[in-house]
């Protein structure tokens, strides 16, 4: 088995890898090559915590692949990190164990190749300014996957602690994005400026007011995860006119601003536009007028992991990365 670590992996796997190799797995997830039961959850009532065990298999690519996440809340007054993850990878051939790697950074490139791919099928060519609501550290993977897709030439970010936002564009600027930044106080101002949003909150309430969106705008939401959280208003729900799940079984369970709207009545699980795979495969089309407001709602599946993690042990077989080990 190869073990590779956080470090390995982001020396040598990128925004446009995970572009790549996501948009390959849902080709294949169109064309019925992808096996991807519905995750378990173990709950740890005592720390208000939970273990969430994601299996998929490329039956194609005769690989599998199980995602372990846990999320413990109270982590950090231990100096130990909230979330911890790992990606064990097997042989759909003989089912050895192949390789292992932390799951961290990978869950934040692979949901920020999704944001890139549904904007570059979503958005308008000409977008020219993103705002970023939320800069934590999912935004960050975010912002490049956006950025490996359309020609922006500035960008706003929203933080309820401005001096949060402000570290996230140094951090950007010692990334080496050399793209404008300036942090904004009043969100109805980032969001009407907005040609592309994205947002990667856990708030439990709306980021923002659907009436301040000007037409052809795009939204990419991560951050609600749960029934509970809400960072779209209902406001934006109804005016969005093409609404894209990344997998559709994950968003009637988890995406909480659908599942708000679909319970008041005012909106339907049958008004969704599409899959993701479903416009990638061309099945299904994007973007087709200047003036429509589009939203790619993202809570993440476990086949989305395995795309990234198959690209990863592919490139650490070829440079030698990783360590070997015996089982």
């Amino acid at each position: 088995m190869l073990i590779i670590n956080e470090q390995q992996i982001q020396q040598q796997y990128h925004m446009e890898d995970a572009i790549r190799d996501v948009t390959d797995m849902l080709r294949a997830k169109q064309e019925g090559q992808i096996n991807s039961p519905h995750r378990t959850v173990l709950d740890f009532p005592e720390r208000q915590a939970s273990a969430l065990y994601m299996p998929s298999a490329d039956m194609a690519n005769k690989i599998s692949g199980v995602k372990i996440v846990t999320i413990f809340p109270e982590n950090p007054a231990q100096g130990k990190p909230t979330t911890q993850g790992v990606i064990l990878l097997s042989d759909g051939d003989n089912g050895e164990h192949v390789a292992m790697m932390t799951a961290s950074y990978l869950t934040r490139l692979r949901t920020g190749a999704l944001s890139g791919i549904a904007t570059d099928l979503l958005a308008r060519k000409e977008s020219r300014v993103l705002t970023v609501i939320g800069t934590g550290a999912m935004a960050f993977e975010q912002v490049l996957g956006v950025l490996a897709v359309r020609p922006i030439e500035k960008i706003i970010l929203v933080n309820r602690t401005p001096a949060k936002a402000e570290r996230f564009g140094e951090s950007l600027v010692a990334f080496g994005v050399e793209i404008p930044y300036v942090v904004e106080t009043i969100v109805s101002s980032a969001v009407q400026q907005a040609d592309i949003i994205c947002c990667a909150t856990r708030s439990n309430e709306p980021v923002f007011n659907g009436e301040d969106l000007k037409p052809g705008t795009h939204i990419n939401g991560v951050g609600s995860y749960l029934p509970s959280m809400r960072e779209m208003d209902e406001t934006t729900i109804l005016r969005a006119n093409k609404i894209v799940a990344d997998d559709i079984a994950g968003v009637k369970d988890e995406a909480g601003e659908l599942i708000h709207s679909a319970a008041s009545g005012a909106w339907s699980f049958d008004q969704l536009h599409a899959e993701l795979a479903q416009l990638v495969a061309g099945d299904i089309a994007g973007r087709e007028a200047e003036s429509e407001i589009t939203f790619f709602k993202c809570v993440g599946a476990a086949y989305f992991d395995l795309a990234v993690a198959k690209g990863v042990y592919s490139k650490a077989e070829a440079s030698g990365a990783g360590m070997k080990v015996e089982l």
